[in-house]
């Protein structure tokens, strides 16, 4: 069973509705941006040099395959482990995200669900809860005997008497 560590979960610019941006939040933003842009026109770049060779576009389908492949062979994080963020957005909307429970706070950035911005900065938050309950522990049944009821008891002494009326008859002969 895999034990997950104790986490002492972090809030921070409560309460969320009436946060006000800081600069600090406005840089971040704008560096979660231009993050984005950089990287995006890397991976333009890189694809187009990609599919330009034929040899090197099958080679890159195969390796997203093989990708694809691992990704999918991993199982789901069980909903106790999930645990789950109340956010405001950079864009001013309040949301919910989650990440899993041995985070100690949600994300940097995420999609604003009724806007689209993204990213959008998460400059407050607060845990709600985990996303589902702990398993039950098995509680292991007791290993010590059943009391015997009478006359399971009354049925060994007698079997116990016959033995010693038994033995004490072999040592008379």
């Amino acid at each position: 069973m895999h034990l997950m560590r104790t986490v002492e979960y972090k809030s921070h610019g409560l309460p969320l509705e009436s946060y006000k941006l800081t600069r600090s939040d406005h840089r971040w933003q704008k560096d979660l941006e231009d993050i984005r842009q950089v990287a995006r026109e890397q991976v333009a770049r890189h694809l187009d040099e990609v599919y330009a060779d034929p040899v090197r576009a099958l080679v890159h389908q195969e390796g997203l395959s093989k990708a694809w492949k691992h990704i999918k062979s991993f199982k789901e994080t069980p909903p106790h482990e999930i645990m789950q963020w109340r956010v405001r957005l950079y864009c001013g909307r309040i949301a919910t995200t989650s990440c899993h429970a041995e985070n100690d706070r949600p994300p940097r950035s995420m999609r604003c669900p009724e806007c689209g911005k993204a990213p959008s900065t998460i400059v407050a938050f607060e845990p709600i809860g985990l996303a589902g309950e702990p398993p039950r522990a098995h509680i292991a049944k007791s290993t010590a005997p059943s009391k015997p009821s009478r006359a399971e008891l009354e049925r060994h002494i007698t079997v116990l008497e016959e033995e010693n009326n038994r033995l004490r008859a072999d040592q008379t002969t």
